[in-house]
């Protein structure tokens, strides 16, 4: 698996990159996001690890780029900034996880092996539909009529999850494990970006989606509609 880290703390870099090569990835470590759009072009990356201050093109700018070309490809954003906004911003617009500065090389592996297994482990080729919407396993396409829905890697895996369980109730925990491979009330708030994300680019199909407050959410096939 190659990485692609971006990153322009030298010593960050550098110690990132040999506890990763010891695990057996390949890592490409560059300290600006120009570059990484021309890296990128050459060698697609398995994973990138975005820092979001960056020289020049900044992490959220090369984020959004980078996902009008690729909704699959898992990103990890590495930044010190940490404040509730940029969490949710960065989740907004299409990084899968995001991790505060500053963490610790173990718990960046763990998230970079869920990131990986979930993003490679993809279910055996099928389709599967409900309330109008169709989902293409394999070719990762959601579609409603002939309108394609442009979705991010895990807004489709929270989707097809739905939609396989229709009327079963999830929690938050439980989206965060079977979604994002770990469970922690504190990330709690990732999986309710998310769910809004999704329902806005289902549009009229997002009602479908109920929120149980303090709970979690579920689809019903047959929404009741308010009066």
């Amino acid at each position: 698996m190659m990485i692609l880290m971006i990153e322009d703390e030298a010593a960050l870099r550098e110690v990132i990159g040999y506890n990763l090569m010891r695990e057996g990835y390949q890592v490409t470590a560059l300290d600006n996001a120009n570059d990484a759009l021309i890296a990128i072009e050459d060698c697609p990356p398995d994973l990138i690890l975005l820092d979001l201050m960056l020289p020049g093109l900044q992490g959220i700018q090369f984020l959004d780029i980078f996902r009008q070309k690729n909704q699959t490809t898992p990103i990890i954003i590495i930044s010190a900034r940490n404040s509730e906004d940029d969490i949710i911003r960065a989740l907004e617009r299409g990084a899968d996880d995001y991790l505060p500065k500053p963490f610790t090389i173990k718990l960046l592996e763990t998230k970079i092996k869920v990131a990986l297994r979930r993003s490679t482990d993809r279910i055996d080729s099928n389709l599967i539909s409900g309330a109008g919407i169709s989902i293409d396993l394999d070719a990762h396409r959601v579609l409603d009529g002939d309108r394609e829905i442009q979705l991010t890697q895990k807004e489709f895996d929270l989707l097809a999850l739905f939609v396989r369980k229709p009327g079963k109730v999830f929690t938050r925990n439980q989206l965060l494990n079977m979604v994002w491979g770990y469970e922690n009330e504190y990330n709690s708030r990732t999986v309710d970006v998310h769910m809004a994300m999704l329902r806005k680019k289902l549009g009229d199909r997002g009602r479908h989606i109920r929120t149980l407050p303090k709970i979690g959410y579920l689809w019903e096939p047959k929404p009741v509609d308010p009066q």
